[in-house]
């Protein structure tokens, strides 16, 4: 089976007042952290991929990220947010890379992935959509950019034919053309 490339961001684990401040559905931080790594689990596959687009965790335990780290399936990538900055106990996670913004190809599609919600990115003009986090659901996206983060996506990862689908009922940017110089 060929491997499926996977979306997220702002999981948050190990992070008690995100509950409060993004509204979720849990009791507690354990029961937060169990429902995302089920749901992680139960779609992403040991050979899949995954592109984990910031704040991945919160707090200093890295017992305890090393814990929820390998416990979860595929071959994880980080793009970090502002939860991870200057985190050594999610940065020396053992992720496959980690960049501040990464452009790659998925079936045919240029995605560019930054925690942080852009306005243009690079080779936007040319059909190349930005999937970001951030927001936690708070900002609704356009044609060409989405929050890919848990919140809006029933706390779990989402692949690139759900967001396509999402893209979709969105409006285009009007003060975004396509620049036929780029």
């Amino acid at each position: 089976m060929t491997p499926q490339t996977w979306f997220t961001a702002d999981t948050h684990f190990a992070h008690a007042r995100i509950i409060a401040l993004a509204n979720r559905p849990f009791h507690d931080v354990r029961e937060m952290d169990e429902a995302l790594i089920r749901n992680w689990n139960d779609r992403v596959q040991p050979n899949d991929v995954v592109w984990h687009v910031g704040d991945f965790a919160f707090g200093n335990d890295a017992a305890r990220l090393d814990e929820i780290f390998a416990r979860l399936n595929g071959i994880k990538h980080l793009v970090p947010g502002n939860h991870d900055d200057d985190k050594d106990e999610t940065l020396t996670l053992p992720w496959a890379s980690i960049s501040q913004i990464a452009t790659i190809n998925v079936d045919s599609t240029i995605v560019v992935l930054c925690h942080y919600p852009m306005k243009t990115w690079p080779r936007a003009g040319k059909g190349a959509i930005h999937l970001y986090g951030h927001m936690h659901g708070r900002l609704k996206g356009t044609s060409r950019s989405l929050d890919i983060g848990v919140d809006p996506w029933d706390f779990r990862p989402v692949s690139l034919g759900e967001i396509r689908q999402r893209l979709k009922t969105l409006p285009l940017d009007l003060d975004f053309a396509d620049d036929p110089n780029e």
